[in-house]
């Protein structure tokens, strides 16, 4: 079972860098994430979402690939690759893996114009490095699947109290 957690930061910058630090504690395998989007409301009020995952590009590329090896049998590799990566760009754009687009939309609508909010499906965690690993870092918790204890937790962590009691 896996736990959405959504922090919101003053800007964009802020909340990339969050996301950076969650990067680097997955490449240390203390956390495992099933998406991590950065969701920024412009002044004009519009949402734009910065997503690390693109299942449309990776749809045509994959869909190139099988495309080719195909059309190889019927002596049309190039025909083959066009009509694959067509198909495979049409099935990722049709996927929406992670966490739901509509929803993060729904969610940034509450933030001020410049803030951003970082969004993580987190399937494992190591509570207590992950905690360190974002001390300080600011933001406000505004939806969690969290129990209290690791709210709580989290809480102090983003304000930069130690995690000791310090």
């Amino acid at each position: 079972m896996a736990d959405l957690l959504v922090i919101s930061f003053p800007t964009e910058a802020q909340a990339e860098e969050a996301r950076t630090r969650v990067a680097s504690m997955q490449r240390e395998y203390l956390i495992e994430l099933g998406d991590a989007v950065v969701a920024l409301r412009k002044p004009d009020g519009s949402i734009k979402l910065n997503q690390t995952f693109h299942p449309t590009a990776a749809g045509a590329a994959g869909g190139a690939l099988w495309g080719s090896l195909i059309g190889l049998l019927f002596l049309n590799p190039l025909a083959g690759a066009a009509v694959g990566a067509a198909a495979g760009a049409v099935s990722g754009r049709l996927t929406d893996v992670g966490i739901n687009d509509d929803f993060m939309k729904e969610v940034a609508q509450s933030l001020q114009g410049g803030e951003a909010a970082l969004f993580l499906l987190v399937r494992k965690m190591t509570a207590e490095r992950v905690m360190e690993g974002l001390q300080g870092m600011g933001g406000r918790i505004m939806r969690t699947s969290f129990d209290e204890t690791k709210e709580a937790l989290l809480r102090e962590a983003l304000a930069g109290a130690s995690a000791a009691g310090g």
